[in-house]
């Protein structure tokens, strides 16, 4: 049986806290202790806040580029700034939308920046993705092999709009530990056909029933722990889940 369980009692993350070792503290103290395959789920949003990706809009000056951009899409000029510059490509814009490709790979809206659930509402800060999601993962797997004597399976989630449908659901932008996608390739079905083009985003779909634990609103539930699957090891990260640009037939 799989079961997705909140880790409670985190003090809110400022920029400098070792949430590796505070996640690895927490998980020893209890009630809810580390087992060997659990997959450990942590918010986008807590790890970017620990390593201090916060920018202050109100220290951007915006290029012409940005500027003009913000007025087609209605957005503040050193957003689109701070944007262009966490992006390689602007992949779609329209009135109050900006798609572009983050530096890291992801297709998202608005380079992944934030400014929900990270201080005062007053604030012109805006969060950042962490610079290497999947170094982030593997230092909390690290911290919580040094406390339990294993490496936990590790996930950083954030959530993502889709394209053809609406709202909003919770997917892997770092992985360590785990494997992040299982290819079926060669396998056969119950009835005995051999699969040839089966891949499963295995990482996503962990995220994605955490989201549900975790919320994307006033829960204060920064991670979870999912337990009960059969977690294969892989070292390869959460690139083998992106699709190469080159096969990506609707940018």
């Amino acid at each position: 049986m799989i079961q997705i369980l909140p880790l409670e009692g985190l003090p809110e993350i400022a920029a400098g806290d070792d949430l590796s070792r505070r996640l690895a503290a927490l998980l020893h103290a209890g009630p809810v202790h580390l087992l060997p395959d659990d997959v450990l789920v942590v918010t986008q949003k807590i790890v970017s806040k620990a390593e201090d990706c916060f920018v202050d809009l109100a220290g951007i000056s915006p290029s012409l580029e940005a500027i003009t951009l913000g007025f087609e899409v209605n957005k503040p000029a050193a957003l689109v700034e701070v944007v262009l510059s966490e992006s390689s490509a602007i992949v779609r814009k329209a009135p109050n939308v900006l798609i572009t490709r983050h530096r890291l790979g992801h297709v998202m809206a608005n380079a992944g920046i934030d400014a929900s659930n990270i201080g005062s509402c007053n604030s012109s800060k805006v969060l950042l993705l962490p610079v290497d999601p999947d170094a982030s993962a593997q230092r909390i797997s690290d911290a919580c092999q040094d406390v339990f004597g294993f490496a936990p399976g590790v996930i950083i989630s954030d959530s993502f709009g889709r394209p053809w449908r609406l709202g909003t659901v919770n997917v892997a932008i770092g992985v360590a530990g785990m494997a992040a996608m299982l290819d079926m390739r060669g396998t056969p079905d119950r009835d005995g056909r051999t699969m040839e083009v089966t891949h499963i985003a295995f990482a996503d779909a962990v995220a994605a029933s955490a989201g549900l634990v975790m919320g994307e609103g006033a829960e204060g539930i920064p991670a979870c722990i999912v337990r009960g699957l059969k977690v294969p090891h892989d070292a390869r990260g959460s690139n083998t889940i992106m699709r190469p640009q080159a096969e990506d037939l609707f940018q």
